[in-house]
């Protein structure tokens, strides 16, 4: 478990390594226990204390964020067509792959873009856009949006951060609150909803 830790990631594996792991967290189903935020967060703390170069990870990180989106909306897309012949079973119901489809017609942009800040859900965010067949060149455009704000902003944070004191000390409080707050807008969302409803 020790190796999970975002600074014994980045030692271990180095620049690819964290970009492989934004990759598979970002779009791969296997990928949703990685600690992405706080990744991106101690990635930024090493690039300001000069042990990692801030201009490739932040480009690296970027695409790699965008690809594993990609990657995902395209496996949801594929599996999509053999879920909806799928008969209903306990686990799987035709009425769940349709309220995805209508979903993600009317929110799926800004799903796409908040489901980045919070754990678990951006790894199966893009496969659930691909499934209910969301509309590609909106999923495309916020998805790089979403790989932008999430990817760039959290690892420039971590860079400001370091910068600026000895962020060693405050690191897991700091990550705890970036995860915290990730939560923000799902939970205003899901009362919005429930009011509406």
């Amino acid at each position: 478990m020790d190796l999970l830790h975002p600074d014994k990631l980045i030692e271990t594996f180095g620049t690819i390594g964290l970009f492989a792991i934004v990759f598979a967290e970002s779009g791969l189903f296997f990928g949703f226990f990685l600690p992405g935020d706080s990744l991106l967060l101690t990635a930024g703390v090493f690039a300001a204390k000069g042990d990692l170069n801030l201009a490739v990870i932040v480009a690296g990180v970027f695409m790699a964020a965008v690809a594993g989106d990609q990657v995902g909306y395209a496996f949801g897309r594929r599996v999509g067509p053999a879920l909806f012949r799928k008969p209903d079973s306990r686990f799987f119901k035709q009425e769940y792959v349709e309220k995805a489809r209508l979903y993600f017609a009317q929110h799926g942009s800004k799903t796409i873009v908040l489901a980045r800040f919070v754990p678990f859900v951006r790894t199966f965010t893009p496969i659930v856009a691909g499934v209910g067949r969301m509309h590609y060149p909106t999923f495309a455009a916020y998805n790089v949006l979403g790989g932008l704000l999430w990817g760039v902003g959290v690892t420039m944070l971590g860079y400001v951060l370091g910068e600026a004191f000895n962020v060693d000390r405050y690191l897991l409080p700091i990550i705890i609150g970036i995860v915290l707050v990730s939560f923000i807008p799902v939970a205003r969302e899901a009362l919005r909803a429930r009011r509406a409803r």
